[in-house]
């Protein structure tokens, strides 16, 4: 049901009344009403720039046929929301962005949407949204952000300065130094450049056939990028007359295709709260285990920042996630028959692609890595699950064993590293951070970055029931299932404890005994009190575990 339910006959009489006081005339009465759903902000350099996003994709639905009505929803930067209070409210954003999105359509009718996003959580916000809702639709984000350069010629994007913090807490960095990385990591707007949680979504919503080809990696300040917003303004009208909506998509082959294309990609592992969230509102159970096993059966083509040192515009120059899908699709890893925003089913779109250029996108029988860039650990810390982004982790981190440093928060954790209180050979343990004992399962970015920052990358590691920005790199294990404030074994680990990481193995393990573990699980007192009320508190009363995707239960 559309918007016909307030335009047609007598009783509508006042609706059409209070739509023609918006300037909406007779003749644009009788036409097909089309949302445009916009997280355009002025605080956010993701989405500054979407205002005009959302004029070009008005203009498109102009063009063909519809009325356009742009409404906003709220974004949250993970860059500004890191290491304070703000991160906190990042990943519970989700379920605000998707529930107003469905409060705005129910309560205002409309017959076809066209989703403007950008950032990390509002894409698949957006998406989760989509799919409740249902409506024929698109999806146009705003593009990755330019690369930084420095007077050297080095390109540098926000991994950069994110660790330059650790070196210069370390003293490798000159207060020079630093400032011009501050000055030029992120040059305009944009998502930001690398294979960070923004971009990671934006080129799987291409992936998943509900952005057109581009959608992932036209740059943010382009005019190509202008005309692609046109071109699905345009295109959500056909869609519409076809027919065409979200859950004719979003079948199991497509969220298959999108893992393939992550696991090539070498995404980031919030994707992987992300896909089951979207799944999830489609109908579709999408668990950690066949997540692995589309990692143990996909090979890795890309090396993206913070990965290695290619970036989004590189992806782009090269053919983009289609040329990854046709590489894959020529290996017989992409099913081809499935339906998308572009084309009646992506075999149509792909047989008009490039495969692999064979340095930004490697072939298929020469990958960097013959597994994905994302694998799912389990063992008794993590018997529900764990993740880690073992693309961007280094040779010699990928089997180790360590001695446990213990922290109750993100905060306590990162400033023990500041200080240099963690030493080689340990393994960093920062707990009641997840979906539930956070609330809302705090990036750990600050610690990690300053790891690596400190050179600690190749001998320190870092375990977590809270998760990680696309931005980190190394031995950065995140999700741990059951979280610690749900009773997880991650509660119950003391300081000079030894955890073993196999990673090949798929394994996280305490080698402490189980009557050890007995003892410790009746002197357990629960996790601290946060104190939160508002919004987290009935966030942390309704979410699941991160192995579920931390959706509402």
């Amino acid at each position: 049901m559309g918007s016909e339910v307030i335009k047609y006959g007598a009783a509508k009489a006042p609706h059409r009344s209070l739509l023609k006081a918006l300037g909406i005339s007779d003749a644009e009465m009788k036409r097909p009403f089309v949302g445009i759903v916009n997280s355009h902000n002025d605080y956010v350099p993701g989405h500054q720039h979407l205002r005009e996003i959302g004029e070009a994709a008005k203009a498109g639905v102009r063009y063909a046929g519809g009325v356009p009505f742009e409404f906003q929803t709220i974004a949250v930067c993970d860059g500004i929301a890191m290491n304070h209070k703000g991160m906190k409210y990042s990943l519970a954003s989700r379920e605000l962005i998707a529930d107003s999105i469905e409060v705005m359509i129910e309560a205002h009718p409309m017959d076809a949407l066209v989703f403007i996003p950008n950032c990390d959580k509002i894409v698949p916000g957006m998406l989760m949204a989509a799919c409740r809702l249902n409506l024929p639709c698109i999806f146009i984000s705003g593009g990755p952000m330019m690369v930084g350069q420095l007077a050297d010629g080095t390109r540098v994007g926000l991994n950069e300065i994110n660790e330059a913090v650790g070196k210069y807490s370390a003293g490798k960095l000159t207060e020079s130094q630093m400032h011009e990385l501050e000055e030029k990591s992120s040059p305009g707007c944009g998502s930001c450049a690398g294979m960070y949680t923004a971009n990671s979504m934006n080129c799987l919503t291409e992936a998943l056939g509900m952005g057109l080809p581009g959608n992932g990696t036209v740059a943010a300040v382009s005019g190509a990028r202008r005309a692609l917003a046109k071109a699905a303004g345009e295109r959500v009208m056909e869609l519409l007359r076809e027919d065409r909506r979200p859950r004719d998509i979003l079948v199991p082959a497509a969220f298959e295709n999108a893992l393939r294309v992550e696991m090539a990609l070498g995404c980031s592992t919030n994707t992987t709260l992300h896909l089951p969230a979207i799944a999830h509102e489609a109908g579709i159970p999408l668990e950690l285990s066949f997540i692995d096993e589309i990692s143990h059966s996909t090979p890795q083509l890309c090396m993206l920042n913070p990965a290695g040192p290619v970036f989004l515009d590189d992806l782009g120059r090269n053919g983009g996630v289609m040329a990854v899908m046709r590489e894959l699709s020529d290996h017989g890893l992409i099913d081809g028959s499935v339906k998308a925003v572009g084309a009646d089913c992506l075999a149509t779109i792909l047989e008009k692609c490039k495969g692999a250029d064979g340095e930004i996108i490697q072939p298929f029988d020469k990958p960097h890595r013959e597994e994905g860039g994302i694998a799912v650990l389990r063992g008794n810390l993590a018997p529900d699950g764990a993740v880690v982004k073992q693309g961007a982790v280094l040779p010699e981190m990928m089997v180790f064993r360590g001695r446990a440093r213990v922290f109750d928060s993100e905060e306590e954790g990162a400033a023990a590293i500041m200080e240099g209180r963690i030493l080689p050979g340990n393994v960093v343990v920062i707990r009641y951070e997840g979906p539930r004992g956070g609330p809302g399962m705090q990036e750990m970015l600050t610690p990690t970055a300053t790891l690596m920052g400190q050179e600690l990358g190749s001998s320190v590691a870092l375990i977590t029931d809270g998760r990680f920005s696309g931005v980190t790199r190394g031995a950065a294990i995140g999700h741990i299932s059951p979280e610690g404030a749900a009773g997880g074994l991650i509660s119950l680990i003391r300081d000079d404890d030894f955890i073993d990481i196999d990673i090949p193995a798929r394994k996280l393990e305490l080698l402490v005994d189980e009557a050890e573990i007995r003892r410790r699980r009746e002197e357990w007192t629960g996790p601290p009190d946060r104190g939160v009320g508002g919004y987290l508190a009935r966030y942390a009363a309704q979410v699941s575990s991160a192995a579920q995707g931390a959706i509402f239960k």
